[in-house]
């Protein structure tokens, strides 16, 4: 029997396929590498870019601290019904990623400590892709990271623009060996360390935790 999670994305991916990109859910194995990303038992805060039905949520929430916050953005208003309902516990906010600045003021979060990210980096526009790496890299703590997928099913061209625009926003990218198992195959993408010229000035952009 399918699980609940499969069976509301596999709805949505056939209706809303100009937004989530694909029919498949992110396997386990590749679930848990990009969970890594959060510090084990951190207290922090951690964002998730593309929540979808959720099946990053318990790798994710596996490595929180019992003070950290996890809000996790998802633009489908019947998946972000889906995580209130199942995953009561998870702040699942409906929003647009190219909002992110406006969705993270919103809920009271200058610093984040980690990004997670699922969402069709190589399908956006340029634009959008810059627009948002540039929050990204403002509001991560210096000392935070971003974890996101991209599939073997992404243009090669694509996928060399994504790159070269990971290495203006950070110190150090590493790609992972591919995930052959994963449906489709897919390897992740570990940014750490924002450079000098994205990071806020002092007393700008303070942790928040609710």
């Amino acid at each position: 029997m399918a699980r609940p999670d499969h069976t509301v994305f596999l709805k949505r991916s056939f209706t809303k396929m100009d937004q989530l990109a694909t029919p498949f859910l992110t396997g386990r194995r590749l679930c848990r590498q990009l969970a890594q990303v959060v510090p084990q038992g951190t207290n922090g805060v951690v964002v998730e870019l593309g929540a979808g039905p959720g099946v990053l949520a318990e790798p994710i929430r596996d490595r929180l601290g019992p003070d950290a916050r996890y809000l996790a953005i998802e633009i489908d208003e019947e998946l972000v019904a889906h995580l209130r309902r199942h995953k009561p516990w998870l702040e699942a906010v409906q929003g647009d990623v190219a909002d992110l600045e406006q969705i993270l003021d919103d809920a009271g979060i200058g610093r984040v400590d980690a990004f997670v990210s699922t969402l069709p980096w190589a399908v956006f526009p340029q634009a959008l892709r810059t627009k948002v790496m540039d929050v990204i890299a403002r509001r991560l703590a210096p000392d935070g990271a971003m974890s996101m997928i991209i599939t073997w099913m992404a243009l090669p061209n694509r996928v060399r623009d994504l790159r070269a625009l990971l290495d203006e926003h950070f110190d150090e990218v590493v790609e992972t060996a591919t995930e052959w198992r994963n449906p489709p195959p897919a390897r992740t993408f570990l940014c750490r360390r924002p450079l000098p010229r994205f990071r806020p000035l002092d007393g700008e952009g303070t942790r928040s935790t609710g």
